[in-house]
C-alpha cells in the first residue's frame, strides 16, 4: 500500500505539470486538450436506468429516455449515468489506467463525471445517511492491480463535489471472484455475476431505506452492477443509483 501511495503522489505530481495531450499529442496540453474533449467526450443522450447510448427512432426522429431492453425488462437501478462512450480513445486511457497503475488519471475522470448535470444533481441530492460505494474488486485483482480503480474515482467524486453522502467502500461485499466480463456474452456475464455480491452481516441494518449511489469505471452489460444493486435492495437499501465513467457502445 506504500508503494501504491507513493507511485499516485507521483503520478498526482507529474499529471499538474504542463503536458502532451494523450489523444493527439498536441503540447502544452492538459491531460486531453481542449479540442479533444470537445470531439470524444461530447454528452450524448442514454437510457436513463443503464446508461446506454440511445439513438433516434420513430418518424420524428424523437428518442424516449430508456432503451428498449429497460423498457421490456426493467433495471434494478434507479438511474445510472455515464460520463463517456467506451471507444476510441478512452477504452485505451481507461485500460492503462486500471492495469499499468496510472493513477494519475483519476481527477481527470472524476471530472469528467462531474461535467454532468445529471451526475452533480444526484450527488448532490444525497444525504449524511445515504451512502456512495465503489464497485468492490475482487481479491486476486486487487493484489495483482495494487489498487481498486472505482475506490479512487469514488473519493474523487466525493471531495470534489462536497458529497454529504458517507463514503463506503466495506459495506458492500465481493464474495468470490468471477471471469472477466469482457469475455463473456450477454446471458454469460449475467450468470457469470449471480451470487457475487452481498452486504457485510454485521452492517446491513445500516442500509434500510437509505440511497445508495455505485460508483464503477467500466459499464459493458450492466450485469455486474445489477447484481450488487441487487443484493443492496435486498437487505433493504431504499434506492440504488450507479455512476460510471464509461459505457459500452450499443452493438
Amino acid at each position: 500500500m506504500l508503494l501504491h501511495s507513493l507511485r499516485h503522489t507521483l503520478q498526482a505530481c507529474k499529471s499538474a505539470l504542463p503536458s502532451h495531450c494523450a489523444v493527439c499529442k498536441a503540447w502544452p496540453s492538459g491531460a486531453v486538450c481542449t479540442p479533444c474533449l470537445a470531439r470524444f467526450a461530447s454528452p450524448v443522450p442514454r437510457c436513463r436506468t443503464c446508461a446506454l447510448e440511445l439513438t433516434p427512432f420513430g418518424s420524428q426522429g424523437v428518442s424516449l429516455d430508456q432503451c428498449p431492453d429497460c423498457r421490456q425488462r426493467g433495471s434494478r437501478l434507479e438511474a445510472c449515468h455515464a460520463a463517456l462512450t467506451y471507444a476510441y480513445p478512452w477504452a485505451g486511457l481507461i485500460s492503462r489506467y486500471k492495469f499499468s497503475s496510472d493513477t494519475g488519471w483519476t481527477e481527470f475522470f472524476a471530472e469528467r463525471l462531474l461535467r454532468l448535470p445529471a451526475a452533480r444533481d444526484l450527488l448532490g441530492s444525497l444525504t449524511l445517511q445515504d451512502r456512495l460505494m465503489p464497485m468492490p474488486l475482487a481479491t486476486d485483482r486487487l493484489r495483482e492491480r495494487g489498487f481498486n480503480q472505482a475506490w479512487e474515482i469514488a473519493k474523487a467524486l466525493h471531495a470534489a463535489s462536497r458529497c454529504r453522502a458517507r463514503l463506503d467502500p466495506s459495506l458492500l461485499l465481493r464474495v468470490r471472484s468471477t471471469r472477466p466480463q469482457s469475455q463473456l456474452k450477454r446471458q454469460e456475464r449475467l450468470d457469470n455475476v449471480k451470487g457475487a455480491f452481498a452486504v457485510e452481516p454485521l452492517r446491513a441494518d445500516e442500509l434500510r431505506g437509505v440511497r445508495v449511489v455505485l460508483v464503477d469505471d467500466v459499464m459493458t452489460s450492466g450485469a455486474s452492477l445489477f447484481s450488487a444493486a441487487e443484493a443492496l435492495r435486498q437487505a433493504g437499501a431504499g434506492r440504488v443509483d450507479a455512476l460510471v465513467l464509461a459505457r459500452t457502445p450499443p452493438g
